[in-house]
């Protein structure tokens, strides 16, 4: 019995091409997936030639998954100060945009970036200028940029959801821009989505700071560290301390029906984590339901 009321999913693998991730999502049993269409580690990506574009959409074809959802290179800091970063940065994000439209994927997760020193303020300046850039381009690729919430380590921004609704409120584009919901962020960087209380107040949050309608994909990660420790690091679903109480509300709310919710969560070849980390969100959402009908 699946209870979800999201497209639960996985980030996979495109090792040996593009179209395999979509095989290794289907093997997986998952609805929605998320991927990178270039190395996430470096900056220099060759083009993407006809041939993978071709057999990546004919394979898309084959599946009934979507939405089909990338993610933009960790290097990239849209926020930075250094202007050869920043200029670097906004290069590279316009790359991937371009990559999204052509392989049809309408939505790019992006790290809204860190300051590194030079204050929220200027950070939120430097990242909004950056968005308008990478958004400017007549015609526009039907891409939509989403960006992502934080821990809030460091000097990074979207630690809260004043942030990103600045981010949003600054540039302006609400056809081209979003938000992607990060769980283990969210609750790293405070917000108490591990008990019923704390999951509504997070939700009525988000509604009144940023509103809902800007909300287009959840990554489902549970956290290593505690409450409001700061700290970025994933952990699977039910073992870390969010447990699988909060994932149940979320996954049970109707306000977020039909939206992706996508595992970031380590896994081997094999996938058979994902597998596991698939069927505990299942179980999760089962077990708010059973509480919920007593």
């Amino acid at each position: 019995m699946n209870l979800s009321m999201l497209r639960l999913g996985a980030h996979e693998s495109v090792a040996g091409g593009l179209h395999l991730a979509l095989e290794r999502a289907e093997s997986a049993g998952c609805a929605s997936l998320q991927i990178w269409t270039r190395n996430s580690r470096q900056w220099e990506a060759p083009p993407l030639e006809g041939e993978a574009i071709r057999q990546f959409r004919a394979e898309r074809a084959r599946y009934d998954i979507h939405p089909i959802v990338a993610h933009t290179s960790y290097l990239i800091n849209i926020a930075s100060p250094d202007d050869v970063l920043y200029r670097r940065s906004i290069r590279t994000l316009g790359d991937e945009v371009l990559r999204c439209d052509l392989l049809g994927l309408p939505y790019l997760v992006l790290h809204p970036g860190a300051h590194t020193g030079s204050g929220l303020e200027a950070g939120h300046a430097r990242a909004i200028a950056a968005l308008r850039e990478v958004l400017s381009p007549s015609p526009r690729p039907d891409v939509r940029i989403l960006v992502e919430t934080t821990a809030g380590q460091g000097t990074a921004l979207g630690g809260d959801f004043e942030s990103l609704a600045a981010l949003l409120s600054g540039v302006n584009d609400a056809e081209r821009l979003g938000v992607c919901l990060d769980t283990c962020h969210a609750f790293a960087a405070g917000y108490e989505l591990h008990h019923r209380v704390g999951y509504e107040a997070m939700m009525a949050a988000f509604a009144e700071t940023i509103g809902l309608e800007h909300l287009y994909v959840i990554h489902l990660n549970d956290s290593r560290h505690p409450l409001g420790s700061r700290k970025d690091r994933h952990a699977h679903i039910g073992q870390g301390e969010i447990g699988l109480d909060g994932f149940g509300y979320l996954l049970t709310d109707p306000r977020l029906e039909g939206l992706p919710g996508i595992l970031e969560t380590p896994k081997g070849e094999a996938l058979h984590e994902d597998r596991e980390n698939l069927a505990r969100l299942r179980e999760a959402a089962l077990r708010v339901t059973d509480t919920l009908s007593l």
